[in-house]
């Protein structure tokens, strides 16, 4: 009897080796899961410090696309790289002192500029669809002369056209109420609070020429909550193996008595 329960138990013994060796496994690779979650987290984190910079937009000017408050994520960029559509943050003494300002280009160096025909921006001799404006607001509140803009300049105005101090506000400036590419210092890529996501392609313009290609912000986005996924899954790997342990022991049946 004694020699048959000594085989019995044999097997256990065995496969609790098995499983061991399954363990260490695990450990393993939720320390590996770990340090690359680490790794894309942080490294996405740093990317991002790089290549954008957070603002605060302080006026209405712009809503609907950025209301008053939002915070912002713009992508550093230089002044050559601006293409018609795009939101961007500059600064210019003659607009406003040690202030950033925040507006959309719709005209660059060579365009001709003007407002309004069947209540629409015209660039270029063709209408600008402008979605982005609030319902029922005018392309502008007053029509103004055909601007011709100088080489190396920008015409910006406001998406919020009644209470925006654009381009238009300045035309009677040198310069026509144009801005210097050299002025600008980032482009508006997405509202990051409250969440409103990435802004829309200006497709209104598409007909006129090359749109910029949006930033790295998705993929920055998706290194940082892949890196925490990773991160969160090992760590939680220890703690679930344990009570897994656990919940296995309480339910081995008792080895057979030697009686």
């Amino acid at each position: 009897m004694g020699g048959e329960s000594t085989t019995r138990t044999a097997p256990r013994s065995g496969g609790t080796g098995t499983a061991q060796v399954g363990s260490r496994l695990g450990q393993r690779l939720s320390g590996l899961a770990v340090a690359l979650g680490l790794v894309l987290f942080l490294g996405g984190f740093a990317w991002a410090a790089v290549v954008y910079r957070p603002y605060t937009v302080p006026t209405s000017s712009m809503a609907p696309t950025i209301n008053m408050g939002d915070r912002v994520l713009a992508q550093r960029v230089d002044g050559g790289d601006v293409r018609r559509g795009d939101v961007v943050v500059f600064r210019d003494k003659s607009w406003v002192t040690n202030a950033n300002v925040v507006k959309r280009v719709v005209a660059v160096g060579g365009d001709k500029v003007s407002c309004c025909t069947d209540g629409k921006l015209t660039v270029n001799g063709k209408q600008i669809e402008e979605p982005y404006l609030p319902k029922g607001s005018l392309a502008e509140i007053k029509n103004f002369p055909t601007v011709k803009v100088p080489d190396g300049r920008l015409f910006l105005l406001g998406d919020e056209r009644q209470g925006s101090l654009d381009s238009t506000a300045h035309l009677t400036d040198a310069a026509s109420g144009t801005v210097s590419r050299n002025a600008v210092s980032a482009r508006v890529d997405a509202v990051v609070w409250p969440m409103n996501g990435m802004l829309k392609r200006p497709t209104g313009f598409e007909s006129l020429g090359t749109l910029s290609q949006p930033g790295p912000l998705r993929i920055i986005f998706c290194l940082v909550v892949g890196g925490a996924v990773l991160v969160l899954g090992g760590g939680a790997y220890g703690p679930i193996a344990k009570r897994a342990a656990r919940s296995r022991a309480g339910k081995r049946p008792e080895p057979a008595s030697a009686g």
